[in-house]
């Protein structure tokens, strides 16, 4: 599920790959995938499927979160991440997922060779994961992943919106068989957006457990190289590097449910001083249509925490908004004015509002006059398009003909 390196970054992985591998002790000619992995052969529909089991105590640790906070999430925030209508399942009820495929195109051609999957059970989380030794034993993988699946009432994945269940549901439909579509799914990658997309250089999964979780994963395999490995044991029939695939999915499924907690968790609590600005200011986006309040309470909270710009100008405007619908003129004044003193560039909706505010609201022309002569200075100074500047141009052209008639 890691999405492609750049080919710079990709040639040094495979440099350092190929310097390393004479390091590595060759997994002897006898020993078997399944002899090598810990795993077992189960038969399925007829034909079997590897399939290798990890276990972990609640409170293992994936980075400085325990899985355990996971498994008591309230409805609340599942509810919210979604927007779901129906009634959402309790933690211990969903399903971890992801995949690990022959390609990242997606459509018919492309096989889920190994399903990832986690969830809690009695007192532990288990990891347990499914593998096709060969292409013609897709069956009966399907046919372990629909027992499995009717044992759960919701998935979580990262991307797996866009990527995981439609590939695994086109599997699914060509095996002739129903795909469960109307589960409860929770998609991470979206709520991972809108609290690091404006902090961090892009929101990988491996980049959101480094800078959150504080995960790092050691000599990792680079999803881009993870279906040449794959094609690679088919041909050869060697294990090779497939232990590393195996561990870079379980590394993923754990991150899942460790950023899972983490993000319930900051829903439940927030708005609290110990979140980051950025994070504060995406949980008042979610917070905003359920409970305007609270999400309101997390803007200001991430402002008085010195939100950067361009974040701060955006909740100052969405701020002065809100004050506006309640005509509370003199709040909302006062964050228009906020919004106008960034140094990142120029935006000419706080100036359009205050100058409205003066010429229709206080009857003031020659305040109004005086905003709209400043705007148009600085949107000079900023080289703002035609349009803009042609904008200011006519309401000042407009203030100052009105001003004149009443002085004469």
């Amino acid at each position: 599920m890691t999405p492609d390196l750049s080919v710079s970054e990709l040639g040094q992985v495979i440099r350092r790959l190929e310097a390393n591998s004479h390091l590595r002790h060759p997994t002897g000619r006898g020993a078997s995938l399944e002899e090598t992995l810990g795993g077992t052969l189960e038969e399925t529909d007829g034909r079997r499927v590897l399939v290798v089991r990890r276990r972990f105590d609640l409170e293992h640790r994936h980075g400085q979160q325990a899985l355990s906070r996971a498994r008591v999430i309230a409805p609340e925030p599942l509810s919210l991440l979604t927007r779901a209508q129906a009634p959402v399942p309790e933690g211990r009820r969903l399903l971890y997922l992801d995949t690990e495929t022959t390609g990242l195109a997606g459509g018919t051609g492309t096989y889920a060779f190994l399903v990832g999957v986690g969830f809690f059970e009695g007192d532990g989380f288990e990891v347990r994961q499914y593998f096709m030794r060969d292409l013609d034993a897709e069956p009966a993988l399907l046919a372990a992943l629909d027992a499995l699946f009717r044992d759960f009432e919701g998935f979580v994945t990262y991307n797996g919106a866009g990527f995981d269940l439609p590939l695994l549901e086109t599997r699914f439909v060509l095996a002739r068989r129903r795909w469960p579509g109307d589960r409860f799914h929770l998609d991470l990658l979206s709520p991972a957006r809108r609290l690091w997309g404006a902090r961090l250089a892009d929101c990988r999964l491996g980049t959101v457990e480094r800078h959150v979780l504080r995960f790092s994963r050691e000599d990792d395999l680079p999803g881009a190289l993870i279906p040449s490995v794959y094609f690679n044991y088919l041909r050869m029939r060697r294990p090779g590097e497939l232990p590393r695939v195996f561990e870079h999915n379980r590394h993923d499924i754990l991150s899942l449910v460790a950023l899972t907690g983490w993000v319930a968790a900051a829903v439940a609590r927030a708005p609290v001083p110990d979140l980051h600005p950025e994070e504060l200011a995406g949980l008042g986006r979610l917070w905003e249509a359920l409970d305007l309040d609270r999400g309101l309470a997390c803007y200001r909270m991430a402002l008085e925490h010195g939100l950067a710009s361009p974040g701060r100008e955006r909740l100052l405007l969405r701020l002065a908004g809100h004050e506006k619908r309640l005509a509370r003129w003199d709040e909302a004044q006062a964050l228009w004015e906020a919004a106008t003193r960034s140094e990142r560039g120029f935006d000419p909706r706080p100036w359009e509002e205050m100058a409205k505010l003066h010429e229709h609201r206080r009857q003031d022309l020659a305040a109004a006059r005086a905003v709209v002569q400043d705007a148009l200075s600085r949107a000079r100074v900023h080289r703002q398009p035609e349009g803009v500047l042609g904008t200011f141009e006519h309401r000042l052209e407009r203030l100052t003909r009105r001003l004149a008639r009443l002085t004469s």
